[in-house]
Order: structure tokens, then C-alpha cells, then sequence
């Protein structure tokens, strides 16, 4: 990764596919690296995909990469020093099409409930060379296969709420949520003053 801005996430929780292994990676690590060529986290546009996949109805995930920021929070925002606290940036799923076609399924914003999905393909070459390791993706039966999710079937995407508890051990809280950082930063409660008076 050349030079990276002060905004760019320099986390990396791997979740592979189906085996629930969960790798953290930081910035300027090899595998980091990998993934940041592999899944281009900066990529802000979209391919169209199937209406299946639209859907719900795509193939198999072979794993999850959640992106954080480290070293946010702090004062004002909140009463513990700067750096401690980590913001999720971006949640990218890789899968294979029919046709060994690498895709890459982004959730801008993983921590607001909202249908902004957006997709793209990924460089075949890198994606075979970080397969052959195996150690990343999930189990490698039938990774084509359909994952016929349905409402109650998108398990995958409830991954946020276990990577922020991962997040958590791996250094930090996820960034405050903007009515908590209100009340930390207006300071304690006024209640009514009484005076005392002396008879």
C-alpha cells in the first residue's frame, strides 16, 4: 500500500467464509496488503450483478473483511484519551461467480441499517494467488455454490456485531455514538441548587 492518508483504515478483521476463523491484520503486514489490492476498500463505485445476487441470492461467501480506523475518539467527544477507540470504515465480502470470477460485495457503512450494496469484480490473478494459500477464505468445497439466503438467511451480514466484539479485543471501542458523545462532552447533570439557610 503506498502512502496512506490519515483517514485511511488501517485495520483489517479477516472472518473466513464458513469456518468462522477470524485473522486481524494491520496496516503495512503482508496479508493486509493482499486484501487492500484484492478488495481496493477505496472503490466507491458499482458493477451491476444478477438480480438474484441483488436479491440475495448470490454465491457462496469465502470471507468477510471488515476495515477499521484506529486511534479516534478522545476528548471532547469522549472523557478517555485520543487514539483509543476504532471506527468501522467499510464491511467487503469476496465470492465466486459461476465462471471463477472473483466479486467483491461492499457495505460502505456497515453500521447504519440501510440497502446500499454495491459490488465489483476483483483481479482474478491475486485472488487465485492469496486461494492457493488457503488460509484466508473458507472451507474450499463447492465455493460456487448458491447461498440461497432469504430474509432470515443473511447471516452473514450480522458478521458487524461479532467483529465489534472482536474490534473491541484488538484495541479499542467502536467510535461513540454521536448522542453518547453529547452527553459526555455537556458534562454532568444540573439538578436545582438549594441554599441553606441558617434560623
Amino acid at each position: 500500500m503506498a502512502h496512506a492518508k490519515a483517514d485511511t483504515p488501517d485495520l483489517a478483521l479477516v472472518v473466513a467464509g464458513d469456518t468462522g476463523r477470524t485473522t486481524t491484520l494491520h496496516a503495512g503486514e503482508e496479508d493486509f496488503i493482499r486484501f487492500w489490492r484484492l478488495l481496493s476498500p477505496q472503490f466507491t463505485g458499482t458493477e451491476r450483478v444478477p438480480d438474484a445476487w441483488a436479491e440475495g441470492r448470490y454465491p457462496k461467501v469465502l470471507t468477510t473483511v471488515i476495515w477499521g480506523l484506529t486511534g479516534v475518539g478522545g476528548w471532547p467527544q469522549t472523557s478517555r484519551a485520543p487514539g483509543g477507540d476504532v471506527a468501522i470504515e467499510r464491511q467487503d465480502q469476496v465470492l465466486l461467480a459461476a465462471d471463477g470470477t472473483p466479486w467483491v460485495r461492499s457495505d460502505p457503512s456497515p453500521d447504519v441499517e440501510d440497502d446500499d450494496i454495491r459490488w465489483h469484480r476483483a483481479p482474478r490473478w491475486l485472488f487465485d494467488d492469496m486461494a492457493v494459500r488457503g488460509d484466508l477464505f473458507g472451507s474450499p468445497s463447492d465455493p460456487v455454490a448458491a447461498s440461497q439466503q432469504d430474509a432470515a438467511g443473511r447471516g452473514e451480514w450480522a458478521i458487524p456485531g461479532l467483529a465489534a466484539g472482536l474490534v473491541l479485543g484488538v484495541g479499542g471501542t467502536l467510535l461513540i455514538r454521536g448522542a453518547a458523545a453529547r452527553r459526555e462532552a455537556a458534562g454532568p447533570l444540573r439538578e436545582p441548587r438549594q441554599e441553606l439557610i441558617d434560623l
